[in-house]
């Protein structure tokens, strides 16, 4: 009989369920047998060890097999035939999302066990940890819009908690008290857009409203969709939402900041991808591909810009956070299977490569105390391996070859061009140039950050830093070997990992009746249904040195756009307008000792040129969290808005 059960758990079917479970469970295990340091370290290792690995089992019969695993808890179907009780329902779009939650959730508890060791209540911060892994893994694994909520309110307090954790850090409390207020307001409007939705369907199972949705029409459905799409771009940190992000990375300890970057913005990305593909079925629609192409580009581009400048190191992270989903937004909302397929490529590269960043900064922050780049300098030589580590992650987001970020970026350059020529559209063009510019103020800023911490002169106060411990560069170091075999090996990672997951986006009927039962869709839409329509995923080739000729040459139009609008020199238009001394010369001037340029003065010139939008930008940016709470309001009625006039 044992026998029996045990091949019954061993059953893949059981394994999602699993893995959320488990972190659950380790966090449980942590409060009740967490005060000895080696067995909470043991139970989060395990936890976060074993999910990992039961999803990397679902690899072969989900990505390669093409299945779609539905879970069922208390099932049954009333009398109506609306589907009642829970329901997990694992397809190749999910599987890639809990990959990616799987592995940053695991790197980032291998960090910090040498990286939290000397932090007051470890039992917390592991709990909190956990559940906040748990929370995430069960939101892109539920077949359930309720229990999407419910995952969305445990994530949420979850990474509120972690994000105060360092309350004695200057401005954590305020970080956390902000995500809390903003954060709730995105959860209120994903419950007052579920509550609509039952009311309307009477169901809450996402591929029966898959089946319904679309058929309904009315003010309400509309209002729904609205209220939806703001509550999950609150988690993604899209644009007005970015500020929250830089909040919440400044104050919250590096794997946390890994978790909040990696993570949480998925979750965000994946429910506007359900909404948008599967419940509402709206991608059909050039004004709905319009919306998210547009939001992706002016977070790219505002979120690049505001990265510049910072002078703080995690800030400037987060601000390139948001600035790299942005990416991801543009290429999903062109609804084409190569820009679906090169959207999630980048998402999986962004978890990679922005989680090995905020490590290095985590870093950094162990061994000088302060991120202040302008307190920094010259730490190559004395953190030689860190250094090397954050010159790959650097490369990696700048889209320079052979790491990952070149291969996806190169992808979503050639998604929203060949969406031009399609479409006849200039405008998915001129998001080719947007992707560009974008692309070089990133390489940019890495430049001035490259600079004023790892090069230069080493400030006295810098003179006792030393390398991190072997544990903290051993999960650096996994996320650094990841961002070059993803690079180099693109064709493998469309093959096993981003093809299979942009096709499902396209085969709705599949998710339906693979919950429901053969035929579902069909029956109960008719000619409505959602056809399975193959498609196929070309790319002209990343290595090939004619489109390399190609993308130089396109990026030269992106970079003389930049000159021509950075043309106007203040000081010839102010005559007036006093000018520091050291800045009335190409170079030199300073009166320090060493030839050092300060980590916020590197671009000067530019931020100088461009001083107008940079103090426009710095007034919107109040940091008080009413402003912050009218942003999500104005957001939401402009939603509704648009949801009113086109669905």
């Amino acid at each position: 009989m044992s026998h029996i059960n045990l091949l019954y758990l061993l059953d893949p079917l059981h394994f999602p369920i699993f893995s959320i479970m488990l972190y659950f469970l380790g966090a449980f295990c942590i409060v009740l047998f967490g005060k000895n340091r080696i067995v909470r370290n043991c139970i989060a290792f395990v936890a976060t060890g074993l999910s990992l690995t039961l999803l990397c089992l679902l690899i072969k019969p989900i990505m390669i097999q093409n299945a779609i695993l539905p879970y069922w808890m208390g099932y049954r179907v009333p009398a109506g035939g609306y589907a009642i009780g829970i329901a997990l329902e694992v397809d190749a779009l999910s599987l890639f999302f809990g990959l990616l939650i799987a592995t940053a959730v695991f790197v980032s508890c291998l960090y910090s066990f040498s990286y939290m060791s000397e932090d007051d209540n470890e039992p917390q911060y592991y709990t909190l940890f956990l559940m906040l892994a748990g929370g995430v893994m069960g939101l892109v694994l539920s077949g359930d819009l309720f229990n999407m909520f419910i995952m969305v309110e445990i994530l949420t307090f979850a990474a509120v908690a972690l994000t105060a954790f360092r309350n004695r850090v200057t401005g954590a409390l305020e970080a956390a008290f902000k995500y809390l207020v903003v954060g709730c307001i995105g959860s209120t409007c994903i419950l007052a857009g579920t509550i609509i939705l039952y009311q309307q369907a009477h169901t809450l199972n996402l591929a029966q409203l898959a089946t319904i949705i679309p058929l309904c029409k009315g003010t309400n459905i509309s209002i729904a969709f609205a209220l939806l799409f703001i509550g999950f771009c609150t988690k993604a940190f899209i644009v007005p939402f970015h500020p929250l992000a830089a909040d919440a990375h400044g104050a919250a300890p590096a794997p946390v900041s890994v978790l909040i970057s990696g993570v949480l913005t998925k979750s965000g990305i994946y429910g506007i991808i359900r909404l948008a593909y599967f419940l509402f079925q709206t991608m059909n629609l050039g004004t709905m591909q319009f919306w998210l192409v547009f939001l992706g580009s002016v977070s790219m581009f505002v979120c690049v810009t505001m990265a510049l400048a910072q002078h703080d190191f995690k800030r400037l992270l987060a601000f390139h956070s948001i600035s790299q989903i942005g990416y991801v937004l543009t290429a999903i909302g062109l609804a084409t299977a190569l820009g679906a397929s090169a959207g999630l490529y980048h998402a999986m590269n962004h978890t990679l490569f922005k989680g090995l960043l905020f490590l290095t900064a985590g870093a950094v922050l162990h061994e000088t105390g302060t991120t202040d780049l302008g307190k920094l300098g010259g730490l190559s030589k004395k953190m030689p391996h860190t250094t090397v580590l954050f010159l790959i992650g650097a490369a990696s987001i700048s889209g320079i070859p052979p790491f990952n970020g070149f291969a996806s970026k190169w992808l979503i350059y050639q998604a929203t061009y060949e969406k031009a020529a399609e479409t006849g559209n200039i405008g998915f063009a001129f998001v080719t140039i947007v992707a560009l510019v974008t692309s070089t103020l990133t390489l940019a800023s890495f430049v001035k950050v490259t600079q004023s911490v790892f090069f230069g002169q080493l400030p006295k106060e810098c003179e006792n830093a030393k390398e991190v411990s072997f544990g903290m560069r051993f999960a650096m170091g996994i996320l650094a070997v990841l961002c070059t075999i993803t690079g180099l090996f693109p064709n493998m990672v469309q093959q096993y990992l981003t093809g299979p997951a942009a096709k499902t986006l396209f085969h709705v009927s599949r998710y339906i009746n693979a919950m429901m039962g053969s035929g579902y869709a069909e029956s109960t839409m008719g000619a409505s249904a959602p056809e399975a329509a193959t498609r196929t995923i070309e790319t002209v080739g990343v290595w090939n040195p004619v489109n390399w000729l190609m993308l130089l040459m396109i990026a030269l139009l992106a970079i003389c756009i930049v000159a021509i609008a950075s043309k106007y020199d203040a000081v010839r238009e102010n005559k007036s307008e006093k000018v520091e001394a050291k800045y009335s010369l190409f170079y030199g001037g300073e009166d320090t000792v060493f030839s050092q340029v300060g980590g916020g003065d590197l671009f000067w010139g530019f931020k100088h040129n461009w001083r107008h939008y940079f103090s426009f930008m710095h007034d919107l940016h109040s940091g008080i969290v009413n402003d912050y709470s009218l942003w999500a309001v104005i957001a939401l009625a402009l939603a509704m808005v648009y949801a009113l006039i086109v669905l």
